[in-house]
């Protein structure tokens, strides 16, 4: 099996001991969000890393496909010394592939991806395959294509969230569901027996006692009426050292049974990364959409 973070980008995080937080924090401001398309009829898989850093933002692109091959990847380097506009023209198997984007005007919040004011668009031979952001007319002129709908469907995000006690995300869980803010809460601050919480906008869905005798495992939640499997591993806050993170997924339409009957996804030998290749392969299976948030505790 391929290495995971090759076709992700260079900008892989590595967990390690490291003597700065805010250099590991740093290193690890980053979302990447994962596409299921079809090329000439063919299951690829679209990844786009958005990457914050002192220089700046950044992007990478990258098209996979069901094997695990890299097709290919773009690195846009954090662009306080480079455009945040432009084109790659790239060609995969005698077809031709085009990636373009524009954050020239781009309005971005706390976290590395863009609100609004951008566009990122993949082309396959001249058809949109994948279209973000809010400036659509701009992006189909760039490709020289009609305006049509892409046929990506939104089916993984992995973050990195950050927090003393308090750690939040947004997601969408759905096809056209509702956009939801995820609050994970745990307080072991001199507690012998800390409590895991998690809140899906402000409604307490999971709440988990005993913490030291089950940091590792999984519970069904509901969320817009359809169960989401929650696993969590947060041996690491526990039992590691202090720059250690927490691994969360919130999985839908898969059942525990299924998942643990293939591997146990919070195997102790398993790196992060482990974890993130085993989400990926069973969105390949077409599994539903994984939401994998690692949490790192700030000092």
């Amino acid at each position: 099996m391929r290495d995971f973070p090759s076709c992700f980008g260079e900008n892989g995080v590595q967990v390690a001991d490291s003597s700065s937080s805010s250099t590991t924090k740093a290193a690890q401001n980053l979302v990447t969000c994962v596409y299921q398309c079809k090329l000439r009829g063919r299951c690829c898989l679209i990844s786009i890393t958005w990457t914050k850093h002192l220089m700046g933002q950044g992007l990478s692109v990258a098209i996979d496909d069901s094997s695990n091959q890299c097709l290919c990847k773009v690195d846009i380097k954090p662009w306080l010394f480079s455009k945040r506009k432009g084109s790659k023209n790239l060609g995969v198997d005698s077809s031709k592939i085009d990636i373009c984007w524009d954050l020239s005007n781009a309005r971005f919040g706390s976290g590395p991806e863009p609100l609004d004011g951008f566009y990122v668009a993949v082309a396959f031979n001249q058809e949109v395959v994948l279209f973000l952001g809010d400036l659509k007319k701009e992006a189909y002129k760039k490709v020289d294509t009609a305006l049509v709908s892409s046929n990506a469907i939104f089916i993984a995000k992995r973050e990195h969230i950050f927090g003393k006690k308090i750690y939040g995300a947004k997601a969408q869980f759905f096809d056209k569901g509702h956009m939801h803010d995820v609050i994970i809460e745990c307080d072991m601050v001199n507690l012998k027996d800390p409590c895991l919480v998690i809140r899906i906008d402000s409604k307490q869905v999971m709440q988990i006692k005993r913490l030291k005798w089950k940091f590792r495992g999984n519970h069904t939640i509901l969320v817009d009426g359809l169960p989401v499997e929650v696993f969590w591993d947060v041996y690491n806050w526990l039992f590691g050292n202090a720059m250690g993170n927490a691994v969360f997924m919130f999985q839908t339409c898969l059942s525990a049974e299924k998942l643990w009957a293939n591997q146990s996804i919070f195997d102790p030998s398993l790196s992060t990364w482990s974890y993130s290749q085993s989400f990926r392969d069973y969105q390949l299976q077409g599994l539903g959409f994984s939401l994998i948030l690692y949490a790192w505790k700030n000092e």
